[in-house]
């Protein structure tokens, strides 16, 4: 008998008199104890607000991002620990890939995006400076910094894992602490990640609590400085956002909701071609990988009219061959459901679901005598979807999914959309024009529409994988709120806020140099001057270089870009852009290195690209150029060197800016 312990304060609680048993779904029996222990609420979120916050805001993205990479590995060096327990859940070999090794890999991805897209500091840029004023003497920037409380997360129980980690990548990444609440059936698992991390000591003491039970009096004591997360059913969700105190005070609240995802079978897809075999594939995997107990799964299997007989065969022989059994057994293919209350709640949306369809595969009653949760995967098929309501709004959690035909890409859509809102919709089809029709018709009901054929299929992976990359989330029933997307996660818990100043004022606030703020130009040249020795504004002015007729034929002759506008006067004239021949953009930015490289060995390593280029005005033959090289910000990249942002600002004689890019470059420190 496992007993499973709440974190909080830095120390462990065991669970107390009124703990609840926790079942093994392969067998039934009692594994564990959790819940029941007295957590002053008030105290836990003080603890991390006072401990875990100022530690992570005390660090910047970059080294968060290296922490979130050490916990990853140290967790992937244990995570055999994880399995072994993950096998009660009724997760089988290959379901552990997707909650633990995918929790781990999306912790890397989160590593590895803050360190190449934030940057090496502690105020993270929404954009570029606006201009607020007619000299440039008043200007905006949009900076997020985080939030100065705690995120609660309140997990689900199918992937107490991947749904924490997935959640916990973000939040240290953004500088805030977190209070984990992960479903009591599996919240054993949860336990075990936690006392993983806190072993490793790579976190600040007070980024990571955990609540095994209930969350008591925990929303009465948030505020605007907080966010709260939730992953479960609809119902649940409206309860939780509707909570007073979240209402009272503002706090932030996303949720990612169950959701009656579809899969479409397109309408130029013919039994022998290579998308009908890849439709079968994806839709029994969908409904067997965590015996369905997955956000994504697909419910409702759509289909051409003239398909629907031949799916439904392939279909039900697919289904038949899955083994399903104790998930600790090697030729399982399908483990159990989480336990016998969820077995339950199954059947009974099931039983709804068989009202308006027949069930054409999974023998129940060949399962009521066995021991644990077990159910088999479970195919029913509706021909008047149109007047049908319960197919799109009740969703069976378990291995349950409903063929459907439909008759034309329009009304594909419509019977999509009826589910209200979903988290993913897959589109198997090699049609172009039919993907459109469906994107413009669907897009606006679902957080993510993935579609799949021959050309993508071997590196797709798969209708229900949510990717750190992407957002996951959905419109209405499936929550309205979004997880993931890349660095847009990470926006969740900071504060969007709007700073408006001087050049100067920004520059110093958000350490980036701002066009207008002053500029030092009384030091030796930047290029010969180490990382560490540059300061942001730091700016070289060189001398004019003329840019003759005789250069521009050359460069012409040279790269073999002869575009009449270099090199014919009356058709460049009759251009409305220039007033005649002009100078090569590409010749500019020659010129331009010529004129601020400092061309002998020193703490330049090399030029690796620039952003953001923009020709502004023309340069006719005989006009010359002089260059503004400004450091703009710098990132420490390794041990050895970092990276230099340059702003470079081309100007005529007349001291008209021509052009202007970012050069980054790479610097000895």
């Amino acid at each position: 008998m496992r007993a499973v312990h709440s974190y909080a304060m830095g120390r462990w609680v065991a669970p107390g008199a009124e703990a609840r048993d926790i079942e093994s779904a392969n067998t039934g029996e009692i594994i564990a104890r959790a819940g029941g222990a007295h957590l002053d609420m008030a105290e836990m979120r003080g603890y991390a607000v006072s401990r875990g916050g100022p530690a992570l805001r005390k660090l910047g993205f970059h080294d968060r991002a290296r922490m979130l990479k050490a916990v990853a590995l140290y967790l992937k060096e244990h995570r055999e620990l994880l399995y072994d327990l993950s096998f009660d859940t009724g997760a089988t070999a290959k379901d552990h890939l997707i909650d633990v090794d995918g929790g781990i890999s999306t912790m890397l991805v989160y590593a590895s995006k803050g360190r190449r897209e934030m940057p090496d500091g502690h105020i993270y840029l929404d954009g570029g400076p606006e201009m607020l004023g007619r000299s440039g003497q008043f200007q905006g920037q949009h900076i997020c910094t985080p939030r100065q409380g705690v995120a609660v997360h309140i997990n689900a129980y199918n992937f107490p894992v991947w749904g924490m980690l997935e959640k916990l990548a973000p939040t240290w990444l953004a500088g805030m602490p977190a209070i984990v609440k992960p479903a009591t059936s599996t919240c054993y698992v949860a336990e075990a990640c936690v006392r993983l991390i806190q072993d490793s000591g790579l976190i600040p003491d007070g980024a990571l609590q955990l609540i095994v039970g209930g969350v008591g009096d925990l929303f009465d004591h948030l505020t605007g400085q907080d966010v709260v997360t939730f992953t479960g059913s609809a119902a649940t969700g409206l309860t939780l956002r509707s909570h007073p105190a979240l209402l009272r005070n503002a706090v932030p609240f996303t949720a990612e909701q169950d959701s009656l995802n579809a899969s479409i079978l397109g309408l130029d897809v013919v039994p022998t071609a290579p998308e009908f075999d890849l439709f079968i594939e994806e839709v029994v995997r969908e409904m067997t990988v965590k015996a369905g107990q997955k956000c994504t799964a697909i419910r409702r299997i759509m289909v051409p009219e003239a398909l629907i007989d031949p799916i439904q065969s392939s279909l039900v022989t697919a289904l038949q061959d899955i083994t399903v059994g104790d998930s600790r057994q090697k030729h399982t293919q399908m483990g159990a459901l989480v336990s016998g209350a969820q077995k339950q709640d199954v059947l009974s949306a099931a039983e709804q679901i068989g009202t308006e369809a027949e069930r054409v595969c999974g023998d129940v009653d060949a399962y009521s005598d066995v021991p644990g949760s077990f159910l088999p995967p479970m195919l029913f098929r509706c021909d008047a979807p149109n007047s049908a309501e319960i197919i799109h709004e009740t969703e069976a959690f378990g291995p349950v999914s409903t063929l459907i035909p439909y008759q034309n890409a329009e009304h594909a859509a419509h019977l999509m959309n009826r589910g209200k809102g979903a988290l993913v919709a897959s589109v198997i089809t090699h049609d172009g024009a039919f993907a459109r029709d469906i994107t413009l018709a669907a897009a606006a009901f679902h957080g993510r529409l993935y579609f799949n054929n021959r050309d993508s299929m071997d590196e797709a992976t798969g209708h229900g994988a949510p990717l750190p990359h992407m957002v996951h989330g959905g419109p209405g029933r499936a929550g309205g709120g979004e997880e993931l997307g890349g660095i847009r996660a990470v926006l969740h818990y900071m504060q969007r806020t709007a700073v408006q100043g001087s050049p100067d004022i920004l520059r110093k606030v958000i350490g980036t140099y701002v066009k207008g703020a002053r500029t030092n130009t009384a030091k030796p040249h930047p290029f010969t001057r180490s990382f560490n020795d540059l300061e942001v504004g730091d700016t070289l002015i060189t001398p004019p270089r003329a840019v003759t007729l005789d250069d521009i034929e050359t460069f012409a002759h040279f790269t073999g870009d002869t575009f009449y506008a270099h090199m014919d006067d009356t058709a460049a004239a009759a251009n409305p852009f220039f007033p005649g021949r002009v100078a090569h953009g590409y010749l500019l930015l020659s010129f331009a290195a010529g004129l601020f490289v400092h061309p002998e060995p020193g703490p330049v390593l090399a030029n690796t690209g620039l952003d953001n280029l923009r020709f502004m005005a023309p340069v006719s033959p005989g006009d010359s150029i002089f260059v503004h090289l400004t450091v703009k910000a710098k990132t420490r990249r390794t041990d050895d060197y970092g990276e230099v942002r340059w702003h470079v600002a081309i100007y005529n004689h007349d001291e008209i800016q021509v052009a202007q890019y970012d050069l980054l470059t790479m610097n000895e420190y």
